[in-house]
């Protein structure tokens, strides 16, 4: 990260591809808006030409899924299926195709195993909560927010010992303690132990720890595409909420190899939807608004939105919108 195209984000939308009565996803289009994207970015005519830039058949791929609000907003297994599909048709095979999270029981209420070619694993870090065995004693970082006891959070053994490429599948949604939860969340908290201890109390610790994760090793370098899934998304209450009057229908997919660009288009999707919805801004930070209450007017966190830009500043991407470039397109 940020790969090969800093600084440039593809957004493709398709009306028709979720029914928003049924929450049905349109499988042929979200295929569409997938090719698109990718082959946009990269300029490609063929698909395989495209996905061939970053992964190779002697690969061993992770798709980093994103689950904690799972099984209505989580990484659509349609998404992922099509991912998966694109591995196999440059010849990776199935048996080099890992879909994973870091806990089990959130990952298992999503069936993406029935879109998955044959061989490919799904596996969580953690098969139950606290378990340690799924990290990698060796790899870690260590810091104290507040004398705590456990100062490491540790890396997926996954990534570190089996994996060599990972695409990572974040959402589309609001966090009430980083403000929102795009890219480089999912990159950093999806792959490390012990990270909740950031945002324990109101005043939290995600503006750097969020960048300080996702820049290390091997994870940094492994992460070689991000495609974020919007065809849900969460407004308010991320990222467990399953209340579904803060769910919204992006009806979109971005794709790019930079996190930060990409999670700063994020930020105006949130934003964008908060003030159509009447909610006060992200970036507010008044103390009188501190609550437990869900609703979209107070928050239980000071929000941190700014880890993206601090995340650019460990050059994890460009952050400066008149250095970034968005392409539209409509399917």
């Amino acid at each position: 990260m940020p790969g090969p195209y800093p600084g440039q984000v593809i957004r493709v939308h398709s009306e028709n591809s979720i029914d928003t009565e049924s929450d049905k996803v349109n499988r042929a289009v979200v295929k569409q808006m997938i090719s698109s994207g990718i082959k946009s970015l990269t300029g490609d005519t063929r698909d395989e030409d495209a996905w061939a830039r970053f992964i190779s058949p002697k690969d061993v791929v992770g798709i980093k899924v994103n689950c904690s609000g799972a099984p209505r907003i989580c990484s659509a297994p349609e998404i992922v299926g099509e991912i998966a599909a694109n591995l196999v048709a440059i010849g990776v095979p199935g048996k080099q195709i890992y879909v994973y999270e870091r806990f089990d029981n959130q990952l298992r209420t999503v069936e993406y195993a029935k879109f998955l070619p044959e061989g490919a694993t799904v596996v969580a870090a953690e098969t139950s909560r606290g378990s340690i065995v799924g990290y990698d004693p060796h790899t870690y970082v260590e810091t104290s927010f507040f004398g705590e006891e456990d100062t490491r959070s540790n890396m997926v053994r996954l990534v570190s010992e089996t994996l060599t490429k990972i695409i990572n599948v974040p959402n589309m949604k609001e966090h009430r303690a980083a403000g929102v939860t795009g890219c480089l969340k999912n990159v950093a908290y999806g792959h490390f132990s012990n990270v909740d201890r950031s945002h324990r109390f109101e005043k939290t610790n995600t503006l750097t720890f969020i960048g300080t994760l996702a820049s290390t090793e091997p994870v940094r370098s492994r992460v070689v595409l991000n495609i974020m899934d919007g065809l849900r998304g969460v407004w308010h209450g991320g990222p467990f909420v399953q209340n579904v009057k803060f769910r919204f229908y992006p009806k979109q997919i971005m794709v790019g190899t930079d996190p930060v660009a990409m999670d700063r288009q994020l930020i105006h999707i949130i934003e964008d939807k908060r003030k159509a919805e009447g909610a006060v801004s992200i970036f507010d930070r008044s103390p009188e608004r501190i609550s437990r209450a869900l609703e979209p007017n107070v928050n239980p966190f000071i929000r941190e939105p700014g880890h993206i830009e601090y995340a650019s500043k460990m050059g994890l991407g460009v952050f400066d919108e008149s250095k970034i470039k968005v392409k539209a397109i409509e399917i």
